[in-house]
This record gives C-alpha cells, sequence and structure tokens, in this order.
C-alpha cells in the first residue's frame, strides 16, 4: 500500500463529474490498484476514488491552465490519471508532496466476527446452567430429518429439552424451532422435548409467536458467558 499526503486537487469524469479544490489529503493506492482520495475527517468513507481493476499514469503537468484553479498551474508537479475500464477517469494534480510511503501488508486473514451463532452455540453447551440448575448437555447439531437442532439437553427432571439459538431471535427462528419439535415428539423414545429460543435479542413478534407454540425464551448475555462482565462487579 502506497500513502501519500499532498497538496492536491481532484477531478472526476463519469457518469458524473466531482470537483475536490486544492487541498491538503491522504491519496491511498492499495496494491489491487484501487485510488481513494481522504480528508482529516468524514470516518473512513473517501472524498472520491477509483476501485480496481484501474489504471494509474504519472505525467508531468501541461502547461494548459484547465487543469488547475488560475495561479496553482506553475505548482504543480505531477498529474496522475487514473482509469477503469468504464472509461471513468480520475485526475490528481499534485502541487506539494508531505509525505510519501509504500507498506506491504501481506495477505489479510479476513475479519472474524465475534458473537455470531456458532460462538453463541459453543458457549452454551459450555454453560447449561445458563438455562436452568440440574441441566446437561446431550449433544451439540442434534440432527433430524429436516435439519440440526443446534443444542438437546436434559434438564433437572430428565426430559429433552431442545434449544434453538439465534444471535437476533425473530418469527422465523421459532418457526424453525416449532418444525424440530414437531418431528422430536413423533418419537416415543424423545416425547415430550419442550423447545427453548436463546438469542441476544428477542422480537417482541417472535415473543408473542413462541409463547403460542408453548416454547420459553432466553435472552442471552454474550459478555456474561464468555466472563467479561460480572453481575457481582456491578456497582448499579
Amino acid at each position: 500500500m502506497r500513502l501519500l499526503i499532498a497538496r492536491c486537487q481532484v477531478d472526476y469524469a463519469g457518469r458524473l463529474t466531482a470537483h475536490l479544490p486544492m487541498a491538503t489529503r491522504l491519496i491511498m493506492v492499495k496494491a489491487d490498484g484501487s485510488v481513494s482520495i481522504h480528508a482529516d475527517d468524514r470516518a473512513y468513507k473517501p472524498l472520491n476514488w477509483m476501485s480496481a481493476p484501474c489504471t494509474i499514469a504519472v505525467r508531468e503537468p501541461e502547461a494548459d491552465v484547465e487543469a488547475v484553479p488560475a495561479g496553482d498551474e506553475a505548482g504543480l508537479t505531477e498529474v496522475w490519471e487514473v482509469k477503469n475500464g468504464d472509461g471513468d477517469t480520475l485526475q490528481i494534480a499534485i502541487a506539494e508532496v508531505l509525505h510519501d510511503s509504500s507498506h506491504d501488508l501481506g495477505i489479510d486473514p479476513g475479519l472474524q466476527k465475534d458473537g455470531v451463532e456458532a460462538h453463541l452455540q459453543v458457549l452454551l453447551a459450555e454453560n447449561p446452567a445458563t438455562f436452568g440448575e440440574g441441566w446437561t448437555l446431550v449433544q451439540r447439531e442434534y440432527f433430524t430429518p429436516i435439519g440440526p437442532v443446534d443444542l438437546l439437553y436434559r434438564d433437572a427432571a430428565g426430559g429433552y429439552v431442545a434449544v434453538e439459538v439465534k444471535r437476533r431471535g425473530e418469527i422465523d427462528g421459532v418457526e424453525q424451532l416449532n418444525r424440530y419439535l414437531e418431528l422430536m415428539n413423533a418419537d416415543p423414545l424423545m416425547a415430550p422435548v419442550r423447545g427453548v429460543f436463546a438469542a441476544q435479542l428477542i422480537k417482541p413478534q417472535a415473543k408473542v409467536l413462541a409463547s403460542t407454540r408453548g416454547i420459553d425464551c432466553v435472552l442471552v448475555d454474550y459478555d456474561a458467558l464468555r466472563g467479561l462482565d460480572n453481575a457481582a462487579d456491578r456497582l448499579f
């Protein structure tokens, strides 16, 4: 990645036109050839950009005065012409370079999301007491003819409980669990099986539907399960 802090003017021509007057900005050129221009605000969003694939040609500033405001053309050091396959162009007229560096970032492993359903499922499997004292885990991903229910427990009385885990609990998740329960209760070796719908957030409509299906709803505190939020340490 190349990082260039420079006083520059930027003009875009394509499906529309856009103009950035002469000012100090950050120009970022990534390994894939994409170019983005940033100001020192607006968070992550660039002022203008050209997505890959594109080409960059650097030329000497021309004598014509159309490229820059009157009086600035003599101060230009170089002009970048960035073009993509659709014929769009991004012209960056550079007057002064304050910083220029290149960095090899290597291959990025990608974003690893925290708090997804798989993580919740693992934590709940390790902490059956979340649902009640005396609960024991029978199996994760207990298979039914239409797919696996996330967790199968036995409660303190020895009865089977099927738990469906969602990060955000909505009506579809309740219906999904209800279909699993119908099949599991058709098995005389398991019946009766009751259901629990567990999520970090459960929509009011989902709670109403669950109550009509005889399914209990449990809100899951992800940080507490990870041991990051101890209620005993709170002031309030």
